[in-house]
């Protein structure tokens, strides 16, 4: 369902997820910015659904290293934020019910992501250092059309691995995609937490994957797109 320039993916994603239903990818019709979302249906708890936002975010890093040059690194910011060679392009984010209770399946749940496809910003290279986008990075012609079809042809292949291998395969796969930590060893608990072992430390630090995606690290509210 394609929307005009005006619009909101994500927004218009969770308005039509229960009429709609799963499968129904939205996206946005902009030269500068891949967005779109998509309605999925668990079958199973919301405390251990959210997990399927780690299967989104591996298709959507695989929909960019597809059309990434040689050697350049698409990694996450855990749990949400995607950066290439170190600059933030743009991220994901997940959606539910607000009346859903956590240890019965969801109605739907809603995927969104915003990826910058070109900078249009007048400010002078440098000024933005932590920013980036896909053009300033050699993408050539992976447009926002390009970037949604190559995100939903991956995120078919992550559902499938998730149901022949479970979901550890996935898992496997989204921390192999995190930025560096030096000295530390993850794990993603049964209901998505990610959990911390720095090398020669006591305990593990547990980050609450739910509590995180109240809030998009990525996003600013203002631009209307990942931040600069």
């Amino acid at each position: 369902m394609r929307l005009r320039e005006t619009r909101d993916a994500f927004a218009h994603a969770i308005a039509i997820a229960e009429e709609s239903g799963a499968g129904t990818l939205t996206y946005v019709g902009r030269f500068d910015l891949a967005e779109f979302a998509v309605v999925l249906e668990p079958a199973e708890p919301l405390c251990t659904a959210r997990r399927a936002f780690y299967a989104a975010m591996v298709a959507l890093t695989d929909a960019l290293r597809a059309y990434a040059p040689p050697n350049k690194q698409v990694a996450i910011d855990w749990p949400d934020a995607v950066r290439v060679d170190g600059g933030l392009v743009g991220g994901g984010r997940l959606g539910w019910p607000s009346s859903a209770k956590e240890d019965e399946p969801p109605r739907w749940l809603v995927f969104g992501a915003m990826i910058r496809t070109v900078a249009i910003t007048e400010a002078e290279a440098g000024v933005h250092p932590l920013a980036s986008a896909l053009d300033q990075e050699g993408f050539g012609e992976a447009g926002a059309v390009q970037i949604t079809e190559s995100f939903a042809r991956h995120l078919m292949r992550a559902t499938e691995t998730w149901q022949v291998d479970g979901f550890d395969a996935v898992a496997r796969e989204f921390l192999s995609r995190l930025t560096d930590q030096p000295q530390t060893s993850r794990a993603i608990a049964d209901n998505g937490d990610l959990l911390v072992r720095r090398v020669g430390g006591d305990g593990t630090e547990r980050r609450d994957l739910r509590k995180s995606l109240l809030s998009s690290s990525w996003l600013d509210p203002k631009l209307g797109g990942p931040r600069l």
